[in-house]
């Protein structure tokens, strides 16, 4: 294979990878902890777009909120980190790419 083709391979790969990036960022993936009580709605790329918690919860004091908010937050990162492999894996045809 010659250097010029490579070189389009590769600019090939960088435009579908960041492609897939602003795909990531733009999705909207939810976690949700003990039926509702806390939701998370994050990006692919774990940005915050919205956090909400039942009033219930507050009476829990900061220990309990503190509680079910990480219990959302780990299920909407979970959620994400499949979309990350699924969409990263479809952009680079299963080519690892270096974190």
């Amino acid at each position: 294979m010659d250097m010029e083709a490579l070189m389009a391979q590769a600019s090939a790969l960088q435009e579908k990878v960041a492609a897939a990036q602003d795909e990531l960022g733009q999705m909207h993936i939810k976690g949700i902890a003990e039926d509702g009580a806390c939701i998370i709605d994050m990006s692919g790329k774990y940005d915050l777009f919205d956090l909400k918690i039942r009033e219930d919860v507050l009476s829990r004091g900061a220990a309990g909120v503190a509680a079910v908010v990480a219990a959302a937050y780990r299920d909407a990162k979970a959620k994400a980190d499949e979309m990350i492999d699924q969409v990263m894996g479809d952009a680079t045809a299963g080519m690892p790419i270096p974190e």
